[in-house]
Parts: C-alpha cells; sequence; structure tokens
C-alpha cells in the first residue's frame, strides 16, 4: 500500500459503522432453531444494508458473469491491502463489498483470508468477529493457491503485490485456478514505459497476454472506491499459447531497481506480522 494511498484513504472521519452486534437470538428463551433464524435474519439485513451502501448488486453482477465460464470457480478467499476501515469510508465500502462477493461465490467467511500491516488491534478483531481468518505474517503478495480455485481481492494494491503473486503462482495449472479483482493490468501496460514494466514487473508484463479482464462497472458515487478496478482470470487455453520461453524466467522479483515501490515490506512492519501476531 503506498503512502500516497494511505494519505487518501485514510483522510476520513473516524467511524464506528464496522462494528457488528453480537451473535445470537434476539429473543431469550428460543431454541436452537430460533436463535439461528434470527442470526439468519439479522444477516440477510446487514447483506441488504451493504449492498445499498456500496452498489453491490451491480458489481456482483460484474464478477459473477466472468466467473460463470470458469473451470474451477473459487473455494477460498484472500484479501490484500484493505486499509484501515475504521476510519476510512472508502475502506469500509470495500469490506462490505467483499463480504457481499463471499456470499454470491458462497465462499464461508472462514475461508477468507486477510491481510494488511496497518490493521489496529480493534480492526482485527472486527474482522475476527465477522468470522474472516487473519493470516499472521506479511506475505508481500507470495500466496499459492494450494490445488484450489481462490479469489485474490486486491483493490488498489501496490503493483509489486500483484507482481509477486503472479510470481508465486508461476504455471499455467496454478494461475487458470486464480481470479484477482484489483487494478487494471491494462492500465498497468498503458500507463508504464514498457521497459519499467518488463523490468520491475516482470511477470504482470508476461501474463498480459493470457489474461481476460472485465472492468468493474463505475458509479458516480464510488469513483475513489473501485475506480480502475477489473476483474482479471487467465484461462488455461489462453495461457498455452504464450510461448515456452515465458515460463522458464522464474527468479523471485527483488525490485532492485525500483525506484516507487508501493508495497509495505516485511522488514518495514513489524517484524513482517500483524499487530496481533507482534504483541503476541
Amino acid at each position: 500500500m503506498t503512502a500516497a494511498r494511505d494519505r487518501r484513504r485514510y483522510g476520513g472521519r473516524e467511524g464506528g459503522t464496522w462494528r457488528r452486534r453480537a451473535g445470537g437470538a434476539r429473543r431469550a428463551g428460543g431454541g436452537g432453531g430460533g436463535a439461528g433464524r434470527a442470526e439468519r435474519r439479522r444477516r440477510r439485513r446487514r447483506r441488504r444494508k451493504a449492498a445499498r451502501c456500496c452498489g453491490g448488486c451491480g458489481r456482483r453482477g460484474a464478477v459473477r458473469a466472468p466467473l460463470g465460464g470458469s473451470s474451477e470457480p473459487p473455494s477460498r478467499c484472500v484479501c490484500y491491502g484493505l486499509g484501515r476501515f475504521s476510519g476510512c469510508p472508502a475502506a469500509r465500502l470495500q469490506l462490505a463489498f467483499l463480504l457481499l462477493l463471499l456470499e454470491e461465490l458462497g465462499v464461508p467467511p472462514g475461508r477468507c483470508s486477510l491481510f494488511d500491516p496497518v490493521f489496529s488491534a480493534r480492526e482485527l478483531a472486527a474482522l475476527a468477529r465477522l468470522g474472516l481468518r487473519l493470516l499472521p505474517d506479511n506475505e508481500e503478495g507470495k500466496h499459492g493457491v494450494e490445488g484450489s480455485g481462490t479469489l485474490f481481492y486486491m483493490v488498489h494494491c501496490g503493483k509489486a503485490l500483484y507482481n509477486n503473486l503472479l510470481w508465486r503462482n508461476w504455471s499455467a495449472g496454478a494461475l487458470s485456478k486464480m481470479v484477482i479483482i484489483g487494478n487494471s493490468f491494462k492500465g498497468m501496460e498503458e500507463r508504464l514505459l514498457s521497459r519499467i514494466l518488463e523490468r520491475d514487473y516482470s511477470y504482470i508484463a508476461k501474463v498480459l497476454k493470457g489474461t481476460e479482464e472485465v472492468a468493474l462497472p463505475a458509479h458516480p458515487r464510488y469513483l475513489d472506491t473501485f475506480n480502475d478496478t477489473s476483474v482479471h482470470w487467465f484461462p488455461l487455453p489462453k495461457l498455452k499459447e504464450l510461448s515456452p520461453e515465458v515460463w522458464d524466467f522464474v527468479e523471485e522479483p527483488t525490485y532492485e531497481e525500483c525506484d516507487d515501490l508501493e508495497i509495505i515490506r516485511k522488514e518495514d512492519s513489524a517484524d513482517g506480522r500483524s499487530p496481533a501476531a507482534a504483541r503476541s
């Protein structure tokens, strides 16, 4: 996450809308079934409210369409760079959209893992209360798909995170199991000089011809929240059309010549761990 993004996204007023009420039945003395029904009603109300506040319906449809042709729909999710959602309205909207996506894809919250080195203790507790998992270490985006279809939710992350993710899964079989919601790869190609893209972010440059991309629909109320955001997936037939030389170079990225590295590296955060892990 860049410093500029921190300033832009963390400048909102302190809010408490991210809090969730404790679970359990609304009525005392109800049986297990009543408690379950009450909890399901609360969840439906929260989902409807989240859909209204983040314009989620159209965007869920935009994600659903490409996934309909996927050979293996995502069964798990990894989220990087969500940001300080306790004080940033844009980050709260992105969290709401993530929860709607998990519901749409049928991915249980416990199968969604998150990491951002800027999360506070309150935010970590809120995410855990929502049933989401917390990654203990700063992986710098180097997370493997582990043989199952995986959605990577990375809105407004630095280019190095996407590049690291591609490197970690650099095979046709692994890439074909990935879906990335994040900054437009086409936009990166258009904005960066070719020599810079190929030198600093070589895995993004090499995978472009094997990528399908659909932009999320724009909404005038949420231009800063989901601008330049696309759904990316990597069909196996397109990947197999890439030249064999594309797969030969698999060196881990170092970014030694990169002048504007847009991620927080392990050595720059608290021992590369989340605040909760750093305290334990």
